[in-house]
Parts: C-alpha cells; sequence; structure tokens
C-alpha cells in the first residue's frame, strides 16, 4: 500500500521503501510484530488516502521502473484490492496462530 500511495501522491520510491520490499519475505518477524506493521501500515494508508484531493483522480502516474501508466483512481483501486487481500490473509492467519 505504501508503495502504491507513494506513486499515487506523484512520487519515486525511495531507498527505504525498495529495501522494505527486498525484505517483504525474509521470515524475521514476530507475530505480534506483523500484525502490528500490519495494523500501522493501514492506519498510516488511510490517512494519506484522506490526504488527496478528488480532483486529482483523473491524473495521470507513472508505476515502477516501467514507467506503466495508470491514474490516481486507478492506484487507489489498486490499494483497496490490497487492502481487501491483507485483511483476508490476516484473519485466517491470526486464527490459525491463537
Amino acid at each position: 500500500m505504501d508503495r502504491l500511495l507513494t506513486y499515487a501522491e506523484g512520487g519515486s520510491l525511495s531507498e527505504k521503501q525498495m529495501a522494505e520490499l527486498k525484505s517483504e519475505m525474509d521470515g524475521s518477524g514476530t507475530n505480534a510484530s506483523i500484525f502490528a506493521e500490519v495494523e500501522a501500515a493501514f492506519v498510516r494508508a488511510a490517512e494519506r488516502v484522506r490526504c488527496l484531493r478528488s480532483e486529482s483522480l483523473a491524473e495521470a502516474r507513472a508505476v515502477g521502473r516501467s514507467r506503466l501508466p495508470t491514474t490516481v483512481a486507478g492506484l487507489l483501486v489498486h490499494v483497496a484490492d490490497h487492502t481487501q487481500r491483507h485483511v483476508g490473509q490476516a484473519i485466517p492467519t491470526a486464527k490459525i496462530v491463537r
């Protein structure tokens, strides 16, 4: 969500975001730290979405090194899609962990 919102805001990914991308699947987090990170990411994403102007929804944006074309609205739909997927993953994971 963080990376998609960066593109929606018209930015490029930072070195920190690239490092986080590479470390996402390293398995180094604890259950508590992973769920805390997910919750914090949702809160930050909601704040960032609220800051976007409705007038910007049709503005062109480019994603990734390939500069794939999209719009702010397209990126927000993708953010919603990711949010739904991550919540869908978190619920059964939490049940299994318990």
